[in-house]
């Protein structure tokens, strides 16, 4: 039987990179989605013929369809051995004093809160299959990015949870990780301006962009 993979927010560019890889790790994936379904049926026909996988599509920061979601994958395919939390938000650039109170709630609700609720469900499940999770976060949750206070905060908090929580599962044989990727151009980034990203590229020492793969 093969292993179960949860890759949230795969129809985004770095989520259909981790899902063809796991794939081709022998992995059954499930591909959650939530606007973007089109996305991930475009990702599935790239899948070899007989892949197992389901798609979930499910707004994250509804806990109500977030369980519903996970009910869903136990009663199609059974309990998830990885979890992968890739799904994620974030404002155009602007300074800190220009932001709102909604635009925190915004990026914490599905970066921090969100991915925080959808791995407590799943907790029983990796802890009995002795599975892994990977939280996706970023290098500005590293080292801050000016005018992008609020996604660097959240990224932030992303981390700091993967490291109490691998603390707290490391005793039943889990292991938690995040991964911070630098600047990766995806559909998420596509608004910034072409010279951003130029600078973006000068500044990574090997001055060129990872990819999702």
């Amino acid at each position: 039987m093969k292993p179960i993979a949860l890759i949230t927010g795969s129809s985004g560019g770095i989520g259909t990179g981790i899902a063809r890889k796991l794939v081709s790790d022998g992995y059954a994936v499930v591909l959650h989605c939530n606007a973007h379904e089109d996305s991930v049926n475009d990702t599935v026909r790239s899948f070899p013929e007989g892949t197992d996988y389901l798609i979930v599509s499910c707004n994250l920061t509804d806990a109500c369809q977030t369980q519903e979601m996970i009910d869903r994958i136990h009663s199609s395919f059974g309990k998830v051995s990885l979890l992968v939390n890739c799904a994620g938000t974030a404002l155009p650039q602007m300074l800190f004093s220009d932001t709102t109170d909604e635009d925190i709630e915004t990026v914490f609700r599905l970066n921090v809160t969100a991915l925080m609720r959808v791995t407590r469900l799943l907790l029983d499940d990796i802890r009995s299959n002795t599975g892994s999770i990977v939280n996706v976060s970023s290098m500005w949750g590293i080292t801050g990015a000016s005018c992008e206070v609020i996604y660097s905060a959240s990224k932030s908090a992303v981390i700091g949870f993967t490291k109490a929580l691998a603390k707290e599962m490391a005793p039943s044989g889990v292991r938690v990780n995040a991964v911070a990727p630098g600047f990766v151009p995806t559909g998420m980034n596509a608004h910034l301006p072409e010279r951003d990203a130029e600078t973006f590229r000068e500044d990574t020492p090997l001055e060129r962009f990872g990819t999702p793969e």
